[in-house]
């Protein structure tokens, strides 16, 4: 019974073109010009009078139909989830698999021990580390940084393994580099293998967004073959493994770490603006944070800083497969679409076009003439972009610029 009197309510206020097309087409040549020519009005008072008795039921089930449409949009929510892969990412307890690195007092933990806070204030900064070492794996977390003014800050979310292998380390950054109040933050990807710190390899964005209003995803991929930066659903870098690469690309376990400290010396402008604590604590968040990979603790040598034995009898194998094959590992058309609109608009530095650092462009870099006619030889932006771009920001500048959805 509901069913049919919403089917006959839904007819009567929402009435289909054919429906309306089959009314004025009716008896039409018996009607007056100028009513044939009158385009069939609808008037809800006539509906309710219509149907008085009826309201009640009425207002019933415009609210189930309300709650149909609330449903609809977490289906809808659901999808998307699916489409990016983003069911895939299993959220872990702090005690699950982090640890307290340095600032204890300035590190504090939610009541679900779900999500972080990290602390700088003039006394100390503060960090998380995982629990165990990793060979190959995703590391991802939501993250919302300080507001107001920042300059100096580095807020940090990376890999390394530089407190086992000392003097060949690996590394993969994203590293947040705050700003004067009233300048958005900054950031930057980097990869280091084998100590290979004299070769950095790194790239420099701006955001589409503010990440002090609201929390973002960011996470690292790193497999046997590719490594892929990903902001929210937009993968912003990747870095395919060449084998002329031989030793700078990562190889050896390493383990997620986060946090917050004062790098005034060049972290803005080149150290022209640093860290005033009159802002201070700048809090920096983290919830939800995702480490999927081989698990080599149990079986990798911690006893010598330069043990390169152990870890390569280790089998990861299955777990290799698994992160070759991930949602997160494959960059779809749309998705590529998005990568290419991130980096022609928000890059402003790129190792691979500063020629005056290397003469010849490193082995993974893959160089794009549209992107490469935007850049100095030094590697940075030619008077910060074309003016083409800058009008089409400032046309689009309530709206996402970048998104895979696009």
């Amino acid at each position: 019974m509901i069913e049919a009197k919403l089917r006959q309510f839904h007819g009567l206020l929402f009435p289909t073109l054919t429906h309306l097309k089959q009314r004025k087409n009716t008896n039409k040549h018996l009607r007056p010009y100028k009513e044939r020519e009158t385009k069939p009005t609808f008037s809800l008072f006539r509906v309710c009078k219509e149907h008085k008795k009826n309201m009640r039921d009425l207002i019933y089930l415009l609210w189930i139909n309300h709650r149909l449409k609330v449903m609809m949009v977490m289906m809808m929510f659901v999808s998307w989830r699916c489409v990016l892969g983003l069911e895939n990412i299993n959220p872990i307890f702090f005690d699950e698999g982090l640890s307290h690195l340095f600032g204890e007092a300035n590190l504090i933990r939610s009541p679900d021990d779900r999500s972080v806070r990290l602390l700088l204030d003039k006394y100390t900064g503060s960090g998380f580390i995982s629990s165990n070492m990793y060979q190959h794996g995703f590391f991802s977390s939501l993250i919302k940084l300080p507001g107001a003014y920042t300059a100096g800050l580095v807020v940090a979310f990376y890999t390394s393994n530089g407190d086992v292998f000392v003097k060949n380390h690996d590394e993969l950054d994203i590293e947040f580099l705050g700003n004067v109040e009233g300048k958005p933050w900054r950031f930057q990807t980097n990869m280091y293998g084998n100590g290979s710190t004299n070769r950095g390899r790194e790239e420099r964005y701006r955001l589409w967004f503010d990440p002090s209003k609201e929390f973002h995803r960011y996470s690292i991929l790193w497999n046997p073959t590719k490594i892929i930066f990903w902001v929210d659903d937009v993968p912003i870098r990747e870095i395919i493994r060449k084998e002329e690469m031989k030793g700078d690309y990562p190889q050896k376990p390493m383990s997620l770490y986060a946090t917050i400290w004062d790098a005034s010396s060049w972290a803005t402008s080149g150290g022209k603006f640093g860290v005033d604590y009159a802002f201070s604590p700048f809090v920096s968040e983290f919830k939800d944070v995702a480490l999927d990979g081989c698990n080599v603790s149990d079986s990798f040598p911690n006893n010598n800083n330069n043990n390169t034995v152990g870890y390569n009898y280790i089998n990861c194998s299955a777990s290799d497969q698994d992160l070759m094959t991930s949602d997160y590992s494959t960059i779809s058309p749309k998705q590529a679409a998005a990568m290419r609109r991130f980096r022609e608009r928000y890059m402003y530095y790129s190792y691979c076009y500063d020629t005056v650092r290397y003469a010849v462009p490193p082995p993974e870099c893959v160089i794009v003439t549209a992107e490469k006619d935007r850049f100095r030889d030094t590697g940075r932006l030619k008077f910060g972009g074309s003016h083409r771009a800058r009008k089409r920001r400032k046309r689009n500048r309530s709206t996402p610029v970048v998104s895979a959805d696009q």
